[in-house]
C-alpha cells in the first residue's frame, strides 16, 4: 500500500498513513491514480450530493418551494451552528414537518465554541444537532411529496432508501446490485463501491451535460448550490467551505467520514476520490490540498492560504510547535 501521509514529530517519521486516489474523466477513463483506485470502500457523507438528485427527482422543491440554500443543507455534514439549526428548521417546515420527525441520532454540535456554549449553560444536543440532520431532512421532504410512510425513512427498505441506492448506481454507472451496503453513523444505509466508480460519478456531476435532460439540470444545480452557499453544507473554518469559497465557479467538495473525500473539478471535467486507510480526517485533508496542488487546480501562490492544512504542525500541551504533517506521495498517471 502506498504511504501518502507521514508524521514527524523531531527529526523522526513517527506515524504513516496510506491511502488510495483516484482522478478521473466524465467518460469513465482514470487518469491519475495513488494506491489503489478500485479500493472498495464506504463513500459515507461524500454521497450526499448524489443522494440529494433524489429529492429534486421527487418533484420536492416543486411542492415545497425548497430553495438553494435548502439543497446545500441536503448535502451537508454540518456543523450544527446556530445557521444550519435554523436552516433545518426551516427546510422542515416548508414540508410541514419539525424536527420530531428526525432519526439521525443525537450529539453535540461538531463547532466546538457552540457545543462548549451547550454544556456551559446545560442544553443538552437533539437529533437536530447532529451533522447528518440535513441529509435526513431530504430523505424526510422527499418521502413526504409522494406520500410514503415516514417512520421508517431511514431503513434500507424504505423507498427513500431504494431511490438513494439506484441514484448512485446510475450517476456512478456502476451495478446497483454490486453496491455494498452497511449502516452509517446516522442510521442509514451508507454504500460502498471501487473508489474509481465513484470518481466517475463525481466527475458526471461536474460535467452534467453528460446526463442529459432533466437530471443535467438538477446535477447543475446541486454543484452551484453547494458553492454558492459552502458554510450551510459544511460549517466554520472547515475545508470544504475554504475550498469552494476560494473555487466558487470551479469546485464542489465534499467530505466523508472515515478518511474519504470528493472533489469535483467543472473546469476539468473531472471527479477525485481518497480515501485514507487510517481514516485519519487531518491526514485526509492535507492529501486533498496536495493532490490539488499536483493536478495544477491548486497554484503555489493559493497554497499559502491552506498552509496550515497541508502541513499542519503538531502541538504539545504547552503550544509548542513539536512535529509536523506532510504529504510524501506523487500521483502516478495512470496507463
Amino acid at each position: 500500500m502506498d504511504i501518502l501521509v507521514k508524521t514527524y514529530r523531531g527529526p523522526l517519521e513517527d506515524l504513516f498513513h496510506t491511502g488510495h486516489i483516484a482522478v478521473v474523466n466524465s467518460a469513465g477513463k482514470l487518469l491519475f491514480c495513488c494506491g489503489d483506485p478500485d479500493r472498495v470502500c464506504y463513500a459515507r457523507s461524500s454521497a450526499k450530493p448524489i443522494q440529494a438528485l433524489c429529492v429534486l427527482e421527487s418533484g420536492a422543491a416543486e411542492k415545497f418551494g425548497l430553495d438553494d440554500q435548502d439543497i446545500a443543507l441536503f448535502c451537508a455534514s454540518h456543523n450544527g451552528e446556530p445557521m444550519h439549526i435554523q436552516a433545518v428548521r426551516q427546510a422542515l417546515a416548508k414540508a410541514g414537518l419539525d424536527e420530531s420527525y428526525l432519526q439521525c441520532g443525537v450529539h453535540y454540535p461538531l463547532y466546538e465554541p457552540e457545543a462548549d456554549r451547550m454544556k456551559a449553560e446545560g442544553i443538552q444536543p437533539s437529533q437536530i444537532h447532529c451533522n447528518c440532520s440535513g441529509k435526513h431532512t431530504g430523505m424526510l421532504v422527499t418521502a413526504a411529496a409522494l406520500g410514503e410512510e415516514l417512520d421508517s425513512y431511514y431503513k434500507p427498505e424504505h423507498p427513500a432508501q431504494r431511490r438513494i441506492k439506484e441514484m448512485i448506481g446510475l450517476i456512478c454507472q456502476y451495478d446497483p446490485e454490486k453496491i455494498i451496503l452497511g449502516t452509517d453513523g446516522c442510521g442509514v444505509p451508507v454504500h460502498a463501491l471501487p473508489l474509481r466508480a465513484f470518481a466517475h460519478g463525481i466527475a458526471r456531476l461536474a460535467s452534467p451535460a453528460c446526463l442529459g435532460g432533466k437530471l443535467a439540470e438538477e446535477a447543475a444545480r446541486i454543484t452551484a448550490a453547494m458553492a454558492k452557499y459552502p458554510e450551510i453544507m459544511s460549517g466554520t473554518g472547515r475545508i470544504d467551505a475554504q475550498l469552494m469559497r476560494k473555487y466558487p465557479n470551479r469546485l464542489f467538495c465534499k467530505s466523508g467520514a472515515d478518511g474519504y473525500y470528493i472533489v469535483g473539478d467543472k473546469k476539468e471535467g473531472i471527479g477525485i476520490a481518497i480515501k485514507i486507510d487510517s481514516g485519519n480526517g487531518q491526514a485526509r485533508n492535507a492529501v486533498v490540498v496536495e493532490t490539488l496542488r499536483q493536478l495544477g487546480i491548486l497554484s503555489e501562490q493559493d497554497l499559502e492560504e491552506f498552509s496550515n492544512i497541508h502541513v499542519p504542525v503538531a502541538k504539545n500541551h504547552k503550544g509548542e510547535d513539536v512535529g509536523r504533517m506532510k504529504p510524501v506521495f506523487t500521483l502516478r498517471k495512470a496507463d
